[in-house]
């Protein structure tokens, strides 16, 4: 089984939505039992609570399913747990390389380095734009899952 982990900084937007988006992915294509999907983030100050309203109400919009949800930090000892550990953007990169220590195993990406388009994506607590947010974490999502398929 593989274990994938999504990472932003405070968990209660991007990274929670990764999740859900990965899941609802895998489970249209029958895929759900093979992989362990969660979520993190490099900041404590949302440790504990829930996804960002903002968040909830894309996922609603494009009928994504998600649970309750309660953010939580990464921990060094994420890095043996899970075979891939992906950031949002390059901040949360150096972030997650500061919490783990270093990256012996090439664990740790980008999400959207998946895609033809490398980038970062932005922050929607801070531009409010969810919609493009969910725009790129599925396209993120889906060149991951193109991934994980051609290597197997």
């Amino acid at each position: 089984m593989k274990k994938i982990l999504f990472v932003c900084l405070g968990n209660i937007c991007r990274s929670p939505m990764a999740e859900y988006i990965f899941k609802n992915l895998l489970n249209i294509k029958g895929l759900g039992h093979k992989y362990c999907i969660s979520s993190a983030g490099t900041s404590s100050e949302e440790a504990g609570n829930d996804m960002y309203w903002g968040a909830k109400d894309k996922l609603d919009e494009k009928n994504i399913p998600y649970s309750k949800h309660k953010a939580r930090q990464l921990k060094q000892e994420d890095y043996k747990k899970y075979d891939y550990i992906i950031g949002m953007e390059a901040y949360n990169v150096r972030n997650i390389i500061r919490i783990i220590g270093e990256d012996r195993e090439g664990k740790v990406y980008r999400l959207l380095d998946f895609t033809d388009n490398p980038r970062d994506i932005d922050d929607p607590w801070y531009t409010g734009n969810f919609e493009v947010a969910y725009n790129d974490i599925l396209e993120g999502c889906k060149g991951l899952l193109k991934h994980l398929e051609e290597k197997q």
